[in-house]
């Protein structure tokens, strides 16, 4: 379980919506001075995010409330997978066969072809990604769930 300090900002049913703010691990990191990493970490900032989280346990919290969020690794590793390769892959196969096609068919141009069902290729992706993400909304293995109030610390 990948877990996260998270604030309570708003109950619902028996949903918490909570805010976690991005954080770096740079600033511990021998290679701070010289790594890109690091200067796009201070390029973008430490943005808030607002998730909702499922409470399964009940666990009593209110608004204000700091609490530790956790997440599934393999969820978070598959969801990834999805997100990034399937589309990347789709490209890669696509435009290769519009090569072999485009050899097969002796065009004058052969790079029309690879482009353009490259292109349909990521799209495909694309949409396969959105049919996926669509499916997994409401699968609470994908879901960060409420696992544990910090006790004696509000934040406010």
């Amino acid at each position: 379980m990948i877990e996260e300090h998270a604030q309570v900002i708003a109950l619902e049913n028996n949903d918490v919506w909570v805010e976690t703010q991005r954080r770096s691990a740079c600033g511990q990191c021998a290679a701070n001075k010289g790594c890109g990493t690091a200067t796009l970490a201070k390029v973008l900032g430490n943005k808030r995010n607002q998730v909702r989280t499922l409470n399964p346990q009940a666990t009593s919290v209110a608004v204000g409330d700091e609490v530790i969020i956790g997440i599934n690794e393999q969820a978070l590793v598959r969801g990834s997978l999805a997100v990034y390769t399937v589309p990347l892959l789709m490209l890669f196969v696509f435009g290769f066969l519009g090569q072999l096609l485009s050899t097969q068919l002796l065009m004058t141009n052969q790079d029309i072809l690879p482009i353009v069902l490259g292109l349909s290729g990521l799209l495909l992706g694309f949409v396969w990604v959105r049919r996926f993400t669509r499916r997994i909304a409401d699968d609470a293995r994908y879901q960060p769930v409420l696992l544990r109030r910090v006790i004696g610390i509000t934040l406010r």
